[in-house]
Formats: structure tokens, C-alpha cells, sequence
């Protein structure tokens, strides 16, 4: 019976920590079915725009926590930029903000990851330890170099996922449901990020916010190989996010303890009760 509750409240903590993911989709499929007076990509654009002010207002996300997001917001925006350019996908129909057929829209499915992360780590009172910041962020940073270079070399990401998973082999995260404490390993959480990302892609091909090529016509499944591709970005993603938890303490909230421990030592707020 406790597991059962354990896993109920583990799935709200994930339904609220999705709240910004999950009014992206819900704008989606309105302005999918719903007539709209301006472009869609448009009116996505504003929605995405007063979303983040609303959820800086009712202080669902702090302002430390927006510039985070909007980091996102340009990482994601110049992968797409150049993977539009490229043929990877395409995003049908025409817009006032779409530079390069890429609506501005389109960093905010990004930013959406952000908020997220931001979102778990305050409800799972997540921590991290031996955390290995310098190079993390360098696999990170390789994996973001990969999704460009790889039109013209040779692609390199089982070599550099290979890697990070061997700087990440004593890196934990722990996080609390209810009473109890628990810990995973941090390569695993990026996994299982990435496969419900790959979801959420499978719904927003769907309702026609992006295509690939082979989707033009008729919609087919996203091809499971863009699962993997989900969990390496994830990797980046959290290392914007780390790079603000680590300065805790330091750089703001003096006197507070830094959620991410960049030493070999378990702290004691780090030590899982089950």
C-alpha cells in the first residue's frame, strides 16, 4: 500500500513540475483546432511570452530561474535555425516571426524543458553529489558541437555519450517522495528524461508544430532513434541548470547549502533514507 501511494505522489510531483510543458501543449492543440486572427506561430509566440511572465508573477519560477529558461530559449533556437536549414524538419505555415523558417515560438519547446528542471528540483528537494562540473559541461558542449557537425563528419555521439557516461559513473541524485529519500544514478535520470521527451515529440509532430520529412504527407511515429538524441540534450539542459545550483550558497541565498556537490564527500542532506 505504501508503494502505491509512493508512487502516486511521485506522479503528481511529476504533473506539477510539467505545469509550463503542459499549457505548451494545451496552446498547441487549441491553435491547432481553433481559428485564430493572427499566425500561429504568432499567437504561439505570445502565449509562450505571458506564460513566463505569469509564472514569474504567481512565483512559480524565480527570475534567476526565467534567465535559465531563457538560455534555453537561444540554445534551442540556434539548433533549430540550423536544422531547419539543413532539411532536418520544417515547421509548415507562415508567420510575422519566423526568421529563417524557424518561428521564434520554437525556442520556448526548449524553455519548456528548463522550466521543468527548475520545477523537479525544488518539488523533489533534488541534490546531486560528486558532481564533476568542468567536465560534464565539456561532454555537454561536445554533444551540442555533434548535432551541427555530424553533416559533415563522421557522427560522434555513442563515442561522446560513451564518455559522459563514464565521467557521470559516481554521480547521484537524490530526491524525496513524501517521507522517504531516494537516489538514482544522474545517467539514468538523463535517460529516462529523454524517452518522455521523445513522447512529448511524438505529440507535437501530431498536432503540426514541426515536421520531419517522412511527416509531411502522413504522420508516422518519431523515429525511436530521436530518443537517444532527447537524453544527450538533456545532459546539456542540466548543465545550465547545475551551474546555478552549485553557486547556492555563494552566489545568492547566503548561508543556504549549494543542492549540487561538486566533492567526493556525501554530505549529510545527500544520504538517502531507503
Amino acid at each position: 500500500m505504501f508503494g502505491c501511494l509512493q508512487f502516486l505522489r511521485f506522479g503528481w510531483l511529476e504533473v506539477v513540475s510539467c505545469l509550463f510543458p503542459g499549457f505548451l501543449f494545451a496552446g498547441l492543440a487549441i491553435s491547432k483546432y481553433v481559428h485564430l486572427p493572427i499566425a500561429r506561430y504568432d499567437a504561439l509566440l505570445i502565449y509562450c511570452l505571458g506564460l513566463t511572465l505569469l509564472f514569474w508573477v504567481v512565483r512559480l519560477e524565480t527570475w534567476r530561474e526565467v534567465a535559465v529558461i531563457f538560455g534555453f530559449h537561444l540554445v534551442g533556437l540556434g539548433l533549430e535555425l540550423f536544422k531547419v536549414r539543413v532539411g532536418s524538419w520544417q515547421y509548415p505555415g507562415d508567420a510575422v516571426t519566423k526568421i529563417a523558417g524557424v518561428p521564434l515560438f520554437a525556442g520556448f519547446m526548449y524553455a519548456a524543458v528548463g522550466s521543468y528542471l527548475c520545477q523537479a528540483w525544488r518539488r523533489f528537494d533534488l541534490r546531486v553529489s560528486n558532481y564533476r562540473p568542468v567536465l560534464t559541461t565539456i561532454f555537454a558542449v561536445l554533444i551540442y558541437a555533434n548535432f551541427f557537425t555530424h553533416q559533415w563528419i563522421p557522427d560522434l555521439r555513442i563515442p561522446i555519450a560513451l564518455g559522459l557516461l563514464v565521467v557521470l559513473r559516481r554521480t547521484w541524485v537524490f530526491f524525496t517522495v513524501g517521507v522517504r529519500r531516494y537516489r538514482m544514478p544522474l545517467a539514468l535520470s538523463f535517460a529516462l528524461i529523454g524517452f518522455f521527451l521523445w513522447i512529448a515529440e511524438n505529440f507535437g509532430t501530431f498536432l503540426d508544430a514541426w515536421n520531419y520529412p517522412d511527416q509531411v504527407s502522413v504522420w508516422r511515429l518519431v523515429h525511436p532513434s530521436k530518443f537517444g538524441a532527447w537524453s544527450l540534450l538533456v545532459s546539456m539542459s542540466f548543465v545550465l541548470v547545475a551551474s546555478v545550483k552549485s553557486l547556492e550558497g555563494r552566489l545568492y541565498h547566503r548561508g543556504g547549502t549549494a543542492t549540487v556537490e561538486t566533492s567526493p564527500q556525501h554530505g549529510n542532506a545527500n544520504q538517502a533514507d531507503g
